[in-house]
């Protein structure tokens, strides 16, 4: 039986032209949300992509570094023609993604971690963290849930289960006092609250 025949590699061609990052940006932004920085580096990968094609074609470094140069200096145009279009608005990410990542149980800290990978600013992050306590003890319960300790233990939790738990709190970013309080719910107010907040 034959092997497959394997597709040969698409030839790299011209870096890419302004014109065709704009179309690949506007094609990421169709299926995701991000932040100018985030779709900057979306398309730097295509145009480095194209680079290291080139070179495995055996493209001249001297001609290859510049013409990358200006593909990335293209990308980081269409971001900002992005963000003044509107199409990218990294306050609006920011908010958006907050309250996602809190419903999921994130804590303020592990929020303001990934809106900082994402290239959201130190500013704008903050904005878009919950500021209540409330909140804060709410994503730490559906930590909890999904670990089955405190108010959704299946027995009885003897010291060294809650030390555990308490540690497994740290860790994702709860400061202790919100994690005592987790852990040290009625069930009935603990379902109640995390049902609130997978609702909000």
């Amino acid at each position: 039986m034959k092997e497959p025949r394997k597709k040969p590699p698409r030839p790299a061609g011209p870096a890419p032209s302004e014109a065709e990052l704009r179309d690949a940006a506007l094609a990421h932004l169709a299926r995701f949300g991000t932040t100018e920085t985030g779709l900057r580096r979306v398309l730097e990968r295509r145009v480095d992509r194209w680079a290291r094609r080139a070179e495995a074609e055996g493209q001249a470094a001297e001609t290859l570094a510049p013409a990358r140069a200006a593909a990335r200096a293209h990308a980081a145009t269409v971001a900002k023609a992005m963000v003044a279009l509107g199409t990218v608005d990294d306050a609006a990410f920011a908010a958006s993604r907050a309250r996602r990542l809190a419903r999921s149980g994130r804590s303020r800290r592990a929020i303001a971690a990934h809106l900082g990978a994402k290239g959201v600013g130190r500013e704008q992050a903050g904005e878009a963290l919950p500021e209540d306590v409330e909140s804060e003890i709410a994503a730490a319960l559906v930590q909890c849930r999904r670990r089955r300790v405190g108010p959704f233990a299946t027995g009885p939790v003897e010291p060294p289960a809650r030390q555990k738990a308490l540690a497994a709190l740290a860790r994702a970013g709860f400061p202790r006092d919100v994690a005592e309080a987790a852990l040290d719910m009625a069930p009935e107010e603990a379902d109640m609250r995390v049902n609130a907040l997978k609702q909000g």
